[in-house]
Order: structure tokens, then sequence, then C-alpha cells
């Protein structure tokens, strides 16, 4: 533990203090975390590659197509559109409100990173119109995609925790979704009151000139092009639990259903409803993509980083060694799944990792004991595991980046967001379990 804490003091001062590169920062730091962890030499570059490969090969094709896809809608005035008829509907009083809403409601089927790279134009649209702060607007609906993200099945760990301890995925569902609501509103709209002062410029790619009305496209099809992905990926969800899973039909299906296929789809057809019929030529077009690769390519370098760094954390078998310790204590069992998913958490920066990891050590206990609800544990690991995202957290970063924030901003703003959506969550788990 005072490895890890050392590497992360050391990863804080080399970006904020020393102004490295932050991609330099990681791969510096990750180098002296795997020498004072024991990792030997010859293993730690090998830590290093597979964090950054396993990292950039589920992100970058989505980062990279949604920020094409952002760039679109924003340079288009699609964004624009939305947002006009966001705030005609609702208001500006409450258009931050609306944007939790539709955030809370695209994040059930979207993974995190899909959602995120979609909403940020809308966000950032809204925020530049009306001259509102961007962290207050924008936060909120982060923490309905990351609530979402960490509670709710059919997400990755969420659902891969259901099968582990063999729960219900409706009830977990149900459960979580009574849980994820005031979990939102409190980390949310609420925390939100206070961060309407912290300075933001956001990322450049996706400020556009805002165009007169007649240059605007229609209100349908800018919200259809920017939900395209939201609905193709709900439509491809839904489609096994229909007919034979394994025909021919739905093998297709379940490749269209690859989010990094729904999101090359979702441009192809933007790139027609947004560009060609909007009179773009197609070079106008490829410049915008172009652009847009460039604004996010150092993001991308830094996420890749922050796999790395939390690649050489989990070769060394520190979660093990924490989670081990964890166990000879006599805590109640849904908070121990918490306690142990949250430290793991906070020491590795991955909540899939800590979430597996924490399941791993009490699966048997929850098998074992009829007295433990196995549904509730699924969203007490689920929340621990959302606790205090920092700076060896790609998630960490993507907000930090896009948003362009200091560190110090980053942690008042987006951990403590986290941290209390991980506490809600606790609470809500342990206030169903004594109804349950």
């Amino acid at each position: 533990m005072l490895v890890i804490i050392f590497c992360i003091i050391l990863l804080i001062l080399l970006v904020s203090w020393a102004k490295v590169n932050p991609f330099l920062a990681f791969l510096i730091v990750s180098i002296a975390a795997g020498l004072c962890l024991g990792i030997p030499l010859g293993k730690i570059s090998g830590s290093i590659q597979k964090g950054l490969g396993d990292t950039l090969g589920s992100l970058a094709v989505i980062i990279c197509l949604g920020a094409m896809l952002g760039k679109l809608v924003a340079s288009s005035g699609a964004a624009q559109k939305i947002a006009d008829v966001l705030v005609n509907a609702f208001g500006i009083k409450y258009i931050q409100l609306a944007l939790v809403a539709a955030a809370f409601i695209i994040g059930i089927p979207l993974f995190y990173g899909i959602g995120f790279v979609l909403m940020v134009p809308l966000i950032f649209s809204v925020t530049y119109k009306y001259k509102l702060p961007a962290v207050y607007i924008g936060l909120p609906m982060l923490s309905a995609l990351s609530v979402t993200h960490g509670f709710l099945p059919p997400h990755p760990s969420p659902s891969a925790l259901v099968v582990i301890f063999h729960a219900n995925m409706g009830l977990t569902l149900l459960y979580g979704l009574i849980i994820a609501i005031p979990a939102v509103i409190i980390a949310g709209p609420v925390f939100a009151q206070f961060l309407k002062k912290i300075p933001s410029a956001p990322l450049a790619t996706f400020r556009a000139e805002e165009l007169p009305a007649d240059k605007l496209p229609g209100a349908f099809n800018s919200f259809f092009t920017a939900l395209l992905p939201v609905l193709l990926l709900g439509i491809t969800a839904a489609f096994p639990f229909i007919g034979n899973a394994k025909d021919d039909l739905h093998k297709v299906i379940a490749f269209i259903g690859d989010p990094s296929i729904v999101m090359l789809i979702a441009l192809i057809i933007g790139t027609y409803t947004l560009g060609v019929k909007q009179h773009k030529s197609m070079g106008h077009l490829s410049i915008i993509y172009g652009d847009a690769i460039k604004d996010i390519s150092l993001i991308l370098l830094i996420i890749g980083g922050s796999g790395a760094f939390k690649q050489v954390l989990t070769d060394s078998g520190i979660s093990n060694e924490i989670a081990s310790g964890l166990q000879s204590f006599n805590l109640q069992p849904l908070f121990l799944g918490w306690l142990i998913a949250a430290i793991i958490r906070i020491s590795l920066g991955s909540a899939t990792v800590a979430g597996l990891t924490a399941a791993g050590i009490v699966s048997a206990m929850v098998i074992k004991d009829p007295g433990i609800n196995p549904n509730l544990m699924v969203l007490s690991i689920g929340a621990g595991s959302l606790a205090f995202s920092h700076v060896n957290d790609s998630g960490f970063w993507l907000y930090k980046e896009y948003f362009n924030l200091t560190i110090k901003d980053t942690i008042l703003s987006w951990s403590l967001m986290e941290t209390i959506v991980a506490f809600v969550g606790l609470g809500g788990v342990l206030l169903l379990n004594v109804f349950i």
C-alpha cells in the first residue's frame, strides 16, 4: 500500500508540479511501480505493453469514431438544434435535469465510453450557447452514465457478478434502479450545486460556431443521428431473446451489435444525414474527421498510459493481498464486499478488476450462506468498484482532458462524484437488505 501511495503521489507531482506530459509520467511511474513491487525486470515492459494494448484495444476505435461523430454533430449544427429543442421543452432552469434523465436512459444500453463521447458534444453545445458552467451541467450527466455502468445489467461488470453469485438478472436490475435513481440525484444535480465556480474550457474540437436557424438540420435528423448508436445497441441487445439465438441472422445481429461496429455504422449514416445531405463535400467531411482525431490523439495516449499503470499493479498481485487481508475482519458481508471492491478500485483504478476480484473473494461466502442476498451483493460490489476514481483510472483522464481541468479540480468534481455514488449505493443496499 505504501508503494501504491508513493506512486500515486509521484504521478501527481510529475504532471502538476514538474509539468511532465501525462503519458510520459504514466510510463515512468509504471516502471517505478514494477520495480518497487518486485516484478522481474524482464516482465515490466510486458506488463506495460499489455496494459496499453488491452486499454486502447477496447477503447481506441470507440473513442476515435465517437470523436468523429461528435465533431460532425457539433459542426453540422445538430448539437445546437438538439440543445434548442431541449431548452424550448424544459427551459434553462430545468435543462440540467433534462440532460441527466437523457443520460440515464441512454446509459442503460450503452457502454460508458460510448455514452461519454456521444454526450460530450451535447453538453458543450448547451454550455457554450447559454453561457453555463461546463462542469455544473456536464458532471450530473456523467454521474448518470457512471451509475448505470457500475450498477445495472447489461453492463459487463454487473452482468458478470450476476453470474458469479447466481443472482437473478431481473431482480438485480430492479433493485439497481431503486438505488441508482437517488445515487444519480445526489451525486449529480445536488452535488453539482457546489461546482458552479470550477473553471473549465472544454476540448476545442466540440466548439462549433453558432449557425443561423435556417442553416440547422431538422430536429428529427439531429436527434436520430446523434442517438443512432443507442438505437442500434438497444435493438441488437434485445434481438437474442427473439427466436433461435444460434441461427445465422442472430450471428449477423451479434456482429452488428459490437460497440465498434455500431459506432462505424452510425458514423457512415451520419456522414450522409448530417454531411452529404446538408450539402457538405466528402473532402470537407474528411477534414472534420481528421481534426477530430488530432484533437483526441493525446487523450488516447494518456488513457493507454493509465492502463499500463493499472496492469503493472494488477500483475504485482497486490489486489489479492489486499482482499485476503480484509477477509479476516468480521464485517457485515454486504459491507465487506463493498469495502474490498472500493480499496482495490482506489489502488488499481479499474472498476471491472475491482468488482471481479472482490467477487472472487466473497463468492464462496455468498453461495454457502442463504442469508446473504446475491442480488444485493452484486450491487454492493458494483457500488464499491466506483469509489474515488483518481489518477490511476482512465475515466479520470477522459473527463479531465475533455473538460480541460486541473488535477485538483478533477479530484474535487469527478473523484468526489464517484465517491458519493459509491457511498449512496452502499447505503441503498444496506437499506434494501432490511426490507428484503
